[in-house]
């Protein structure tokens, strides 16, 4: 049995690290495996748990750049958008929260790509969309197989694959407003040998008029991909070995500062002067070694090392918050000093200079074994944040900003934090009757991580070193049971876990949870429903405090710990593939409702049992609706209702609005024509009825979605 053929067992159980991706992209066939956690958007109809397969087609279908959008379509997962671009997205899922996606597994190809997974997990960076061929959710306990956040789910992003037959694409694409994306990649397999390189170019200006600037915020990314591989063609022993190599570069005139709210009801595409020298630069690159081999005809084993380096300054006014909320409160004094009507001394503007690596080594074995498929694996990880993060004082004088002096950083701003974590987990996926599979899921995860703060800026000083330490055992179970050819049941339950990170304090505990899910199956010759109920019961609900992701207290460093929650709801979801004569007719629609609150007073904390928690909406609605003809012509619908949602927890307790965001309908529309069998060409419109309402109060005031956008573009493939 050679690899290819081995791989749907594993993949369609939802427990492998790598296997056979079953939409590769249009117009490409796969000389190696893909690495999946699900497989295909079949496999994800039957797991032993939940999850979801954004496929190549609709990616390619939908000219995605920007992650949130795609994700919107998802049943159970949550979006806090920022900036309108998706650059930074903020994901949560089921029990996880969206705090800078901090509290969900994120990885590309398998691997963790958060900057600093277990130290720092807030994803300041984020993989370039276009270079994605597929994007995974999966959520239940067959979650346990990834970590380290095991409550609400993983996203994985299964990057382009090596084409089987030398070929290549070329798309290129401009908005209204001038940014323009090019997309190009070009690979191939000669004898035992294939490569692929690829590259990503974003360059032009975003969405906001910048006052008496004339700017509107430029954006430019550089994103360079090569992979090469190597296949055995000896069938005693198939076996593989992969190198992918990736960097990228980043300059985006990106802000932390919002608007007030009477602002933003005029113009909610302002932007303030003061946030003019605001400008996010940062460089990423990342190495991944796999290599696997296939020892018997029952056992596989996959060795994968990894090493992920990010560089990044954010440079941008500090303290512009307290200011939009005394403009909110009435006080015109704040509000001319953001018109930039009034002086001001002393504006904080700082470098939030950071440097992460993330490496380890991941080793995985998959025995098949009668009725039974079973994986045991390591990874010993090791991660850390480096913080020097100097300020610059400017003077607001006559409109202007005049520069002043620069203050070197104190301890919180001049300090590292680590990790050291070691992972285990075991696998099995039993067969027990012809109607009845059983997943069992055993995960254990011991972390060691420490922050030290330094006094001086040449760190031979220490002001406090913080070490911390977590040791946990997150069991879990699910079966799926076939009640005929066209219904099945499925449930599970499983421990969720979330690592506080380094600079936690003593007396923290990592926040915990107990998860469950039900729910019910049909699968006919043009229908697919399901629906699933969930319910995760925290012991120690927490928020994940930055500056980008305010805990509810106002903090902006550490952990803010609000004590017993619940967040119960459900999943629902329908796809039908309908043919109208020559018209083909795919429709998907997706819906969950979430009710997320406290479930006991905290006298510490203030909250009160029935408090809502914050970033997570109660409804959200997608449709995609498909019109194919045979001629090449095709158009696509996709229409996106997210609930308003708190921007701190208990905002339900609150006199007026201005804790909560506003709900949104949003309607895409995507034409494309297929010239000849190697050229498209297509339309896309974003937010057609341009409507746009305050999507985020965090960081520092009310956020626009991305107005009205129309996009022109052309895909070549040779």
């Amino acid at each position: 049995m050679n690899l290819k053929q081995k791989a749907p067992l594993v993949v369609g159980i939802g427990l492998a690290l790598t296997g056979l991706a079953s939409e590769p992209v249009l117009g490409q066939t796969p000389a190696v495996e893909e690495f999946v956690i699900i497989g295909s958007r079949d496999d994800a109809r039957q797991l032993a748990g939940s999850g979801t397969v954004i496929g190549s087609e609709q990616i390619n279908n939908e000219i995605a750049t920007d992650i949130n959008q795609l994700l919107k379509t998802v049943p159970g997962i949550y979006i806090r958008e920022e900036e309108g671009l998706g650059l930074r997205p903020n994901i949560g899922i089921r029990g996880a929260t969206s705090e800078r996606s901090s509290r969900i597994t994120l990885m590309e190809d398998g691997v963790m790509m958060a900057p600093a997974p277990y130290s720092a997990p807030a994803a300041y960076y984020f993989p370039t969309m276009q270079r994605q061929s597929a994007v995974e959710v999966l959520k239940g306990a067959p979650l346990l197989r990834h970590g380290p956040q095991t409550t609400g789910g993983v996203v994985n992003l299964v990057s382009t694959p090596v084409p089987q037959d030398r070929q290549g694409k070329l798309r290129v694409m401009s908005d209204q407003r001038g940014l323009t994306d090019v997309h190009g990649w070009f690979g191939g397999t000669a004898d035992q040998f294939n490569f692929l390189l690829e590259t990503v170019q974003r360059h032009g200006e975003g969405f906001k008029d910048i006052d008496r600037s004339g700017g509107e915020g430029e954006l430019a990314i550089e994103d360079y991909v090569m992979k090469l591989g190597w296949q055995s063609d000896t069938a005693q022993m198939p076996q593989r070995l992969q190198l992918k190599a990736q960097y990228s570069e980043e300059n985006s005139e990106e802000t932390y500062l919002g608007l007030t709210d009477s602002d933003f009801s005029r113009d909610a595409n302002r932007r303030y002067a003061l946030s003019a020298p605001d400008e996010m630069t940062n460089r990423h690159s990342s190495l991944q070694l796999t290599y696997q081999v296939e020892l018997t005809d029952s056992l596989t084993a996959t060795a994968i090392a990894y090493d992920n380096r990010f560089k990044r300054d954010w440079f941008k006014l500090s303290g512009g918050g307290s200011l939009i909320s005394a403009a909110n409160a009435g006080d015109a004094e704040a509000q001319a000093i953001l018109n930039g009507e009034l002086d001001i001394l002393g504006l904080d503007y700082k470098h939030n200079n950071r440097s992460y690596f993330s490496r380890g080594v991941e080793l995985n074995l998959g025995y098949s074994l009668g009725a039974h498929d079973l994986e045991l694996g390591v990874r010993s990880h090791e991660d850390e944040v480096d913080r020097f993060q100097p300020v610059e004082h400017f003077d607001q004088l006559d409109g202007r900003l005049v520069f002043d002096e620069v203050l070197l950083p104190g301890s919180s701003d001049n300090r590292v934090g680590s990790s050291d974590a070691t992972s285990l987990w075991l696998m099995d996926s039993w067969q027990a009757s012809d109607a009845l599979r059983v997943t069992a899921a055993l995960r254990y995860e011991d972390v060691d991580s420490r922050e030290v703060r330094f006094s001086d800026t040449n760190r031979t000083v220490t002001s406090r070193v913080t070490p911390s330490d977590s040791r946990e055992w997150l069991p879990g179970l699910s079966f799926t049971y076939d009640l005929g050819d066209s219904w099945q049941l499925l449930a599970g339950a499983h421990r969720g876990f979330s690592p506080l990170g380094a600079g936690a304090a003593d007396n923290e505990e990592p926040e915990t949870s107990n998860n469950y899910e039900a729910g019910m199956r049909y699968r006919g010759n043009t229908w697919f429903v399901e629906t699933i109920g969930f319910y995760s019961d925290f012991s120690d609900k927490s928020e994940n405090c930055s500056v980008a992701s305010p805990c509810s207290n106002g903090a902006d460093i550490g952990t803010y710990t609000t004590g017993e929650a619940t967040i119960a709801g459900f999943e629902w979801q329908a796809s039908a593939l309908l043919q109208w004569g020559r018209v083909m007719l795919p429709v998907d629609f997706t819906y969950t409702w979430t009710d997320a609150e406290i479930s006991r007073d905290n006298p510490v904390t203030g909250v009160q049992e029935g408090d809502l928690l914050k970033d997570v909406p109660e409804h959200i609605y997608s449709l995609r609706a498909g019109f194919e003809l045979d001629n090449g012509f095709n158009n696509y619908l996709i229409v996106k209702y997210m609930d308003e949602q708190c921007a701190q927890v208990a905002c339900n307790r609150v006199t007026g609005d201005l804790q909560e965001t506003q709900d949104l309908l949003v309607l895409d529309w995507i034409g494309r024509y297929a010239f000849n069998e190697n050229v498209d060409l297509f339309f896309k419109m974003e937010n057609l009825f341009d409507e746009q309402e305050i999507v985020s109060r965090n960081p520092d005031g009310a956020r626009p979605n991305k107005p009205r956008t129309a996009s022109l573009g052309m895909e070549v493939r040779f």
